[in-house]
């Protein structure tokens, strides 16, 4: 754990060709760098699909126990804790102990419709992404959040797995239960080996994949 804080603790940056160190100037760089990468983009414009009556209605019906438990299992019992400081080892141990409480906050959530204020408090580590880093581009930021919180977003992640095949286009093959993200460079391939073949005009859309 020691080796790994020192191999990953940011001594000095680099922004706009100035060499930053100490604390306060390389947390101001951070800070400023990544709500510029991660600000919310207006999205009033777009015309999205809906989904229908009865999937709407399986998104919103009250969280059972089972489908709790079950996202509690689903969640890496090793994972770094956060602020909250407790890991899902510790909760899958005790759950016998600990069920009644995390069944009460998921109830109160949904009959409230808002979070807990603090529930999101969030860690944030660079983890960087090349050996010797320098500048910020070169670092990954991971979010440590609590455990309820991930409970929480887990249930949801699971209930929308089962019907966001009905919103997302087929061409989509990232990030939908049953399709392979390689399936889409394997068809960007054959398209283009078709076009030079045949001898026909074609764009291609390179994305920046600088966050990703």
């Amino acid at each position: 754990l020691a080796s790994r804080r020192r191999r990953n603790a940011i001594s000095a940056i680099q922004v706009d060709g100035v060499t930053l160190d100490g604390v306060i100037p390389i947390r101001h760089a951070v800070v400023s760098h990544f709500a510029s990468h991660f600000q919310a983009t207006s999205v009033d414009n777009l015309v999205f699909k809906r989904l229908n009556p009865p999937e709407s209605s399986s998104l919103t019906k009250p969280f059972s126990a089972a489908e709790v438990k079950a996202a509690v299992w689903d969640c890496d019992s090793l994972k770094c804790p956060g602020p909250d400081g407790i890991s899902f080892g510790f909760i899958k141990d005790f759950w016998d102990e600990l069920q009644g409480d995390v069944l009460r906050f998921m109830s109160e959530t949904h009959r409230n419709g808002k979070l807990t204020k603090g529930l999101n408090s969030t860690f944030i580590a660079l983890i960087p992404k090349i050996d010797n880093p320098q500048r910020l581009n070169d670092f990954r930021p991971i979010s440590l959040v609590g455990c309820l919180y991930k409970i929480l977003a887990k249930v949801l992640a699971n209930r929308l797995r089962l019907v966001i095949g009905s919103v997302i286009s087929e061409s989509q093959t990232a990030f939908v239960k049953d399709r392979q993200i390689l399936d889409g460079i394997l068809i960007a391939n054959e398209v283009v080996d078709e076009a030079r073949k045949s001898m026909k005009e074609l764009m291609l859309f390179m994305v920046d994949f600088e966050k990703a």
